[in-house]
């Protein structure tokens, strides 16, 4: 930045259009990007910044550009005011006097040390600012800290290693844990939800796919499977050992359903929650749209063991019955 602070402070821009008019004419547009290069402010070497702005108008995205002029000058997050208005701007998640690319959340707080919040260190961290005890969440929405728990029956691996020890459909280099120089036992809120495209800026800031993921993932029942509609999932498992049933003996059947009388499969939503599950083994939590109560009223998972991959179910699904059943 040649003209070192007078690259963002330019009379009254910021008071008049908000910050992210700011931010963009360096992180937006090609020609954004090139006019506060030709007019000094902006070093040639800059070239290489990704455009934010094309990513704020996808179809999912942080709502940046949709709701302006509610931030409040040290406002504290998780949110405390329950009618607050929800909103994303580029200062709740970078402090743009100490952001660097090597520490993205310096200058911000939100982790809890006993009664103190200390400086962000992980990525959740940030995310949990509005994503988990904020007093305004939506209706639809959950404290992702109670998903993530590592106190939980299981969860995906963003706070601490995994409790399910025996994923067996996991690609090199996920691993359960960490045991040789290479193997990726923990994964970032990032590692599911970002730019769509391979290229793009890194951070969640806008994507095609619904939940604002970095790909596919078909939540609706009676979808036909497919690489595409599950490549979410089948990113880090192997989507041969998934259909070839090494996990669960009637996986096949459930996803691809049974096409010799016309069924159609179901999501993988429909049995597992993505985040974590308080009750169960291996992130089973039943989408409730879909699964409902057996006729004795009970809607339950049972596994036999740590490892066996042996089990019951009772619910009922597509009009049929199970009580007990096993596999």
């Amino acid at each position: 930045m040649p003209k070192t602070c007078r690259a963002c402070h330019r009379g009254m821009n910021m008071s008049i259009s908000g910050e992210e008019g700011s931010c963009l004419s360096c992180h937006g547009s090609t020609v954004n990007r090139t006019a506060m290069q030709e007019r000094g402010y902006l070093g040639k070497q800059a070239g290489g910044l990704k455009n934010i702005e094309a990513e704020l108008v996808k179809p999912y995205r942080h709502p940046v550009l949709d709701v302006k002029g509610v931030h409040r000058q040290g406002e504290a997050l998780p949110e405390e005011i329950v009618n607050a208005t929800r909103h994303s701007e580029c200062v709740d998640c970078h402090d743009p006097h100490l952001v660097s690319a090597e520490a993205p959340f310096r200058g911000l707080k939100g982790r809890r040390v006993g009664n103190f919040i200390a400086d962000i260190k992980d990525e959740y961290e940030l995310c949990y600012r509005c994503h988990s005890s904020s007093a305004n969440l939506p209706v639809d929405s959950t404290d992702k800290h109670l998903e993530f728990k590592v106190t939980n029956r299981s969860f995906h691996p963003v706070e601490g290693e995994g409790r399910n020890k025996y994923v067996i459909s996991l690609l090199e280099p996920y691993n359960e844990t960490q045991e040789r120089p290479g193997d990726i036992s923990m994964l970032s809120c990032s590692s599911c939800h970002g730019s769509d495209e391979v290229d793009g800026p890194r951070g969640p800031h806008g994507s095609r796919f619904r939940g604002l993921l970095k790909y596919n993932y078909e939540m609706d029942d009676g979808r036909n499977e497919s690489y595409y509609a599950y490549q979410l999932c089948y990113t880090c498992h192997d989507r041969n050992s998934i259909l070839g049933d090494e996990s669960f003996s009637l996986h096949s059947l459930h996803i691809l359903g049974d096409r010799s009388r016309g069924e159609a499969g179901t999501s993988c939503f429909t049995c597992h929650d993505a985040h974590g599950s308080q009750q169960n083994q291996y992130l089973i939590r039943f989408n409730e749209d879909v699964v409902r109560p057996a006729a004795n009223g009970r809607l339950e998972y049972k596994a036999q063991g740590v490892a066996s991959r042996h089990g019951s179910c009772t619910l009922s699904c597509h009009g049929v019955e199970h009580d007990a059943l096993s596999y």
